[in-house]
């Protein structure tokens, strides 16, 4: 019984029509792609079942991350969610109008507003998270916890890699 998977074959097909070029990066590039596509695939589940898109969910949970009374700046905001200053100000509106935020003026600069959390908005992202966590745990269920170490640790590494 043979167990290669499609990335097996790709790689295999290249092999064989270039010989002599390690494909490794490859190989382990394309395993990554894979899983970051369904994670996309997980986020917006969890997002859905809390009637949240995914830019909705990076502000509030920014929002909620912050100290109470979680409260940020615009630019704070665009910061923590690296989102441009233009495109926040229009997401922060979209959010106020649902009711998931509320606006007041920042009383360190008269010249901004504080974008505040509302209960709904908390009780929304909250959910999120929870149904976000369980539907990654489902995704990690094949590898024992000490896999499961490994590869954070792996990935934290090649996450922090300058290049």
């Amino acid at each position: 019984m043979n167990d290669d998977d499609e990335v097996d074959l790709l790689v295999d097909a290249w092999a064989d029509r270039i010989p002599g070029v390690d494909f490794t990066p490859l190989d382990v590039m394309s395993r990554l792609r894979r899983v970051a596509l369904r994670l996309n695939e997980v986020r917006a589940e969890a997002f859905r079942s809390a009637e949240l898109s995914s830019w909705e969910f990076d502000v509030l949970a920014a929002l909620r991350r912050a100290a109470p009374p979680h409260e940020m700046s615009p630019m704070e905001l665009s910061r923590a969610t690296m989102i441009g200053t233009a495109a926040m100000t229009n997401r922060l509106e979209n959010l106020a109008q649902r009711g998931l935020i509320v606006r007041k003026p920042n009383p360190r600069d008269g010249r901004s507003n504080l974008a505040r959390l509302t209960p709904d908005g908390t009780t929304r992202v909250d959910a999120a998270m929870v149904a976000l966590v369980q539907l990654e745990a489902e995704q990690l269920s094949l590898l024992s916890n000490q896999q499961c170490a490994q590869l954070a640790a792996l990935l934290r590494q090649l996450g922090s890699s300058e290049r």
